[in-house]
């Protein structure tokens, strides 16, 4: 996935969720920030910053935020790019070689699930996971507790019954981590139906992502830690 018209910039402050102050050329533009997410680690006075141009000139903040230098790392914070890149990975054969059909947001039960797909004659549900948060060298999620989560991995326990897979899979948007787990001390409910949903036959993946200030792209997989 490619971005367009983008631009450097200096990360100063983040008034609420949805907003962000940033330097540009000596500048103040305020900026939409296209994760909801608390990002405390990453969005710090002083930082790299990345941004897109948007294309609707109606619109009251011209930018959308969407990279971030941490370090060593660049991390995609777009909230949206991780079901379009994993689309776009799984279309090109990233996950099933004999894959036949994929389709975006289909509803099953009372969840909508990222992904319907079928290959080899099987169908599988599949429930795309944004990851930006990284602690030592781990890629962690929840980065805040998130109750909606816990019931997309239990619809997806409720696939196996009807004769659908079922995967959870976990885009890591940047580059660089050792390995996946889940942030037992932000969501300790979520990191048990993660457990629940392995042992009931959820497959659950996890990938990095070649991150470039223009660009995100599923990379590979990381080792995946769910035990405490």
């Amino acid at each position: 996935m490619r971005y367009y018209n983008v631009t450097e910039a200096v990360f100063l402050r983040r008034p609420n969720r949805f907003i962000a102050e940033v330097e540009i050329n000596g500048e103040t533009e305020t900026v939409h920030v296209k994760n909801t997410g608390r990002c405390r680690e990453l969005l710090l006075p002083g930082a790299r910053v990345w941004l897109t141009a948007s294309s609707n000139p109606t619109r009251k903040t011209k930018y959308d935020l969407i990279t971030v230098r941490k370090g060593e790392l660049l991390v995609n914070l777009d909230s949206q790019i991780p079901n379009a890149a994993a689309a776009e990975w799984i279309q090109h054969g990233g996950l099933f070689p004999d894959l036949t059909q994929l389709r975006r947001e289909v509803k099953y039960g009372d969840s909508r699930f990222d992904l319907y797909l079928e290959h080899g004659g099987k169908r599988a549900f599949v429930e795309v996971k944004g990851v930006t948060l990284e602690v030592d060298g781990a890629a962690k999620f929840p980065d805040a507790p998130t109750e909606r989560g816990v019931k997309h991995v239990e619809e997806l326990i409720r696939c196996l019954d009807d004769g659908y897979e079922a995967y959870l899979l976990f885009v890591i948007q940047m580059q660089g981590v050792r390995c996946f787990e889940p942030n037992r001390a932000t969501h300790p409910a979520f990191a048990e139906a993660l457990q629940k949903a392995r042992a009931a036959g959820v497959q659950i993946l996890a990938y990095d992502c070649d991150v470039t200030p223009d660009s995100i792209r599923i990379r590979n997989p990381v080792p995946i830690r769910l035990d405490s």
